[in-house]
C-alpha cells in the first residue's frame, strides 16, 4: 500500500489563510461544502478539516499524522506533540496573534492584580489560569463559548481574548492591559509519525515549502546592469536579503546584479539605482524564497 500522511487543515478563522498559503506553496486543497475532508493535488497526502482548538488531541492521539494549528491551542492543551515548525500568518495578516487581557474601557482596572476575586472569560481556560496564578491574583476564570468581547462587564469583569489588530476590541469599548501570550501557527507532528522515516520526510518538506511561501510575501526580485566603475555606488544603495549576486556579461566592463527586497522599498530604491547608473532595472515577482 502506497504510503499516506494524515494533515489536518485548521477549521474555521485559518481555514482560508492556511488553504492559500498551501497554494502558494505548491498544493492547490479544494474545500468543498460541508466535506470535512478536502482533495488535495497530491496523492501522498490525505487531509481533514480539524478545529485548531482540537488538532493537538488528534495529532497526539495518532488519528492525524501530522496538523496546523496555533501555539496557543497547543500549550492550552498540554499536548505531546512534536512542533515542526512555526508559520507566522494568521486570518488577515502576517503577523503574531495575541491573547489579551481587556477590560471596559471606563473600569477603574489598569493591571492584573487590580483584578482579584474577579471573573475572567475566555476561551483559552488553562494559560489564563496560570498568568493569574503566577502572578498570585484569585480569579474565577469561566470559558467562554464565543462573543467573548460582549460580555464585560455584566457577564464578565474582565476577558483574555485573542486579537491580531485590536480593532474588534476598540469597537467594543474594550482596553488591553496585559498581553497574556503570544501565538503563531505551528506545524506539529505526532513524534510517532514523525520517528517514520518517510513521513517525517514528507512533513519537513511540507513545512520546507510552506516557510518558502511565507518568506516569499512582501519580497521582490530585483535584477539590473551596470559597468563595474560604477558597482560600488549601486551596491550601496541596495538592501538585501543576503549579498547580491554579482555575474559576468559578455562585455567585460559590465556585470549583472540580481538581489532580494522588501516590496515597499522598491519605490525609494529604484530611482537611486538609476542615479548611481544602472540600466535594465527588472523587478519581478517571487512564490518562494528558501533560506
Amino acid at each position: 500500500m502506497a504510503n499516506k500522511l494524515k494533515l489536518g487543515i485548521p477549521k474555521g478563522s485559518l481555514q482560508d489563510a492556511t488553504i492559500a498559503l498551501f497554494q502558494r506553496a505548491g498544493w492547490n486543497i479544494y474545500a468543498n461544502g460541508r466535506s470535512y475532508f478536502p482533495s488535495i493535488d497530491d496523492s501522498e497526502i490525505e487531509c481533514t478539516l480539524i478545529r485548531a482548538q482540537e488538532m493537538a488531541r488528534y495529532v497526539d492521539h495518532g488519528a492525524l499524522d501530522a496538523g496546523l494549528t496555533g501555539i496557543d491551542w497547543v500549550v492550552e492543551s498540554g499536548r505531546e506533540v512534536k512542533s515542526v515548525t512555526s508559520l507566522v500568518y494568521a486570518k488577515q495578516s502576517r503577523q503574531r496573534v495575541r491573547w489579551v487581557l481587556a477590560v471596559p474601557e471606563d473600569s477603574p482596572f489598569q493591571k492584573a492584580e487590580d483584578l482579584a476575586n474577579k471573573t475572567i472569560a475566555t476561551e483559552l481556560v488553562e494559560v489564563t489560569k496560570r498568568y493569574f496564578a503566577e502572578k498570585n491574583v484569585p480569579v474565577k476564570v469561566e470559558f467562554s463559548w464565543g462573543a467573548t468581547e460582549v460580555k464585560p462587564p455584566t457577564l464578565a469583569d474582565a476577558i483574555v481574548e485573542v486579537t491580531e489588530t485590536g480593532s474588534s476590541l476598540k469597537a467594543n469599548r474594550l482596553r488591553i492591559i496585559d498581553t497574556v501570550m503570544a501565538s503563531e501557527t505551528h506545524v506539529i507532528a505526532n513524534p510517532a509519525a514523525y520517528a517514520d522515516p518517510w513521513k517525517k520526510n514528507k512533513i519537513d518538506n511540507i513545512a520546507l515549502m510552506l516557510q518558502a511561501a511565507i518568506a516569499a510575501q512582501g519580497q521582490v526580485g530585483l535584477m539590473l546592469n551596470v559597468q563595474k566603475a560604477n558597482l560600488a555606488s549601486v551596491l550601496s544603495v541596495l538592501p538585501a536579503l543576503n549579498s547580491p549576486t554579482v555575474s559576468a556579461l559578455s562585455d567585460p566592463s559590465w556585470v549583472a546584479v540580481n538581489t532580494i527586497l522588501e516590496e515597499t522599498v522598491v519605490r525609494d530604491v529604484i530611482p537611486k539605482l538609476k542615479a548611481a547608473k544602472a540600466t535594465g532595472i527588472v523587478e519581478y515577482p517571487l512564490s518562494k524564497v528558501v533560506l
